[in-house]
C-alpha cells in the first residue's frame, strides 16, 4: 500500500503561543478517502492547509509522494494539488467554462485541449456542457456551483484533492445528493482525497478512513468508519460520535443472505398476494440493501417482518432481531 501522503510530528503554533495542531503523524494512502473529523478549534483546517503550503507548519515533516513539500516550489506544488473550500470561491466575471480552465490555461494548455477536458468535466460532474458552460457563477443554485469547484479542482487531473468541509454550504437533500455523485467520480478516477468536515455523519458515508482530532490537533484515531463508530478509541471519540453510533452504522452495512430467516409457507402466501411480481415497495427489500432501508422497512410493516428477495423472487424475511444480528455482523468483534 503506497502512502501518498505523510505527516512526520507536525506542530503548528502560531506567535501568539497557540498550537493548532501538535505531533500529529499519519500518512494518506494512494486512491483512499481519508476525513478528518473533529470540533471546532481541532486544527482540522489548518493540517488541510499545511498540506498544499497555504499555511506553514512549525516543525515535523510533510511528505507529498515521498517528497518534502518545503524543498519545492509553493506555487508548483499546489497547482499539483486540487483544493475545494465550502464556498466554492469561483470568479464571479467568468463563466462556468473559464473558471474550470483556469488552471489548464496557467499552465499554458492550448484551447482545443481545455475545451475538451472542460467538457469532459462537466459531465462528470454532471452538469451538460452545452446548457451550463456559458452560464456565471451567480446564476446557478449552490450544489451547482459546488459541482463547478469541484471540476475545476479536476481539471489537470490531480493526483490528490484536498476538501475543506466542501459540501456544507448546501441544503441537506443536495448535499446527500453531491456526496453519493463525488464519491462515484473519486471512486471513478482513483484521486487520493484528504477531506475535512465537521459532519460525523459525512465522515462516515464518505471515508475509507477518519482521522479523529482532538482540541490542539491531536489524533485520537485513524480507522475505518464501523470502528470508529463501534469501538471508539478515547472518550473524545465516544463524544464526538455521541448517542447516533448505532444508526450511523445502519448506513454502512448492507443486508447478506446469511442475515435472513428462511420463508415460511405463510411467508410464501404472504409474498404471492402482494400483486404482480410481488413487489409492494413496502414490505419488501432486496439482498444487498443498505441496512438503514431494511430498518425504514421494518419499522413501517406491521408485524415488523420483511420479505427478501434477490432478482425478483423472495428468499427470506428479516426482522428487528435478523436486523441487530446485522449490526454485529458489520461491527465485528469488539477488541479487547
Amino acid at each position: 500500500m503506497t502512502d501518498v501522503i505523510v505527516f512526520e510530528h507536525v506542530r503548528k503554533e502560531y506567535p501568539d503561543a497557540t498550537v493548532a495542531v501538535d505531533d500529529l503523524s499519519f500518512a494518506v494512502h494512494e486512491h483512499e478517502l481519508l476525513a478528518l473529523v473533529g470540533p471546532s478549534g481541532c486544527g482540522k483546517s489548518t493540517t488541510l492547509r499545511m498540506t498544499n503550503r497555504l499555511v506553514q507548519l512549525t516543525s515535523g515533516r510533510i511528505l507529498l509522494d515521498g517528497e518534502d513539500i518545503t524543498r519545492v516550489d509553493a506555487v508548483g506544488l499546489r497547482r499539483r494539488i486540487g483544493y475545494v473550500i465550502q464556498h466554492v470561491g469561483l470568479f464571479p466575471h467568468r463563466t462556468v467554462a473559464q473558471n474550470v480552465a483556469t488552471v489548464p490555461r496557467l499552465l499554458g494548455w492550448d484551447r482545443a485541449r481545455t475545451r475538451s477536458r472542460v467538457g469532459d468535466l462537466l459531465e462528470l460532474v454532471g452538469l451538460d456542457p452545452d446548457r451550463y458552460a456559458r452560464r456565471y457563477p451567480h446564476e446557478l443554485s449552490g450544489g451547482e456551483r459546488q459541482r463547478v469547484g469541484v471540476a475545476r479542482a479536476l481539471a489537470t487531473d490531480p493526483p490528490v484533492l484536498l476538501m475543506d468541509e466542501p459540501f456544507g454550504a448546501v441544503d441537506p437533500v443536495g448535499r446527500r445528493r453531491l456526496q453519493v455523485e463525488f464519491r462515484r467520480i473519486q471512486r471513478e478516477l482513483g484521486t487520493t482525497v484528504m477531506l475535512v468536515t465537521h459532519d460525523v455523519d459525512e465522515a462516515v458515508r464518505l471515508a475509507d478512513r477518519v482521522a479523529v482530532l482532538s482540541r490542539g490537533g491531536h489524533l485520537e484515531q485513524l480507522a475505518p468508519p464501523v470502528t470508529v463508530l463501534s469501538s471508539p478509541a478515547s472518550p473524545a471519540v465516544a463524544e464526538l460520535v455521541g448517542t447516533g453510533a448505532a444508526v450511523r452504522l445502519l448506513t454502512l452495512g448492507r443486508l447478506e443472505p446469511e442475515d435472513l430467516a428462511p420463508l415460511t409457507a405463510e411467508d410464501v402466501r404472504a409474498a404471492d398476494g402482494l400483486g404482480a411480481g410481488g413487489t409492494r415497495s413496502d414490505a419488501v427489500v432486496e439482498v444487498g440493501a443498505p441496512l438503514d432501508d431494511v430498518f425504514a422497512a421494518v419499522a413501517r410493516v406491521p408485524g415488523g417482518r420483511v420479505t427478501v428477495h434477490r432478482d425478483g423472487a423472495p428468499v427470506g424475511t428479516v426482522d428487528a432481531d435478523g436486523l441487530v444480528a446485522a449490526l454485529h455482523r458489520v461491527t465485528g468483534p469488539t477488541p479487547s
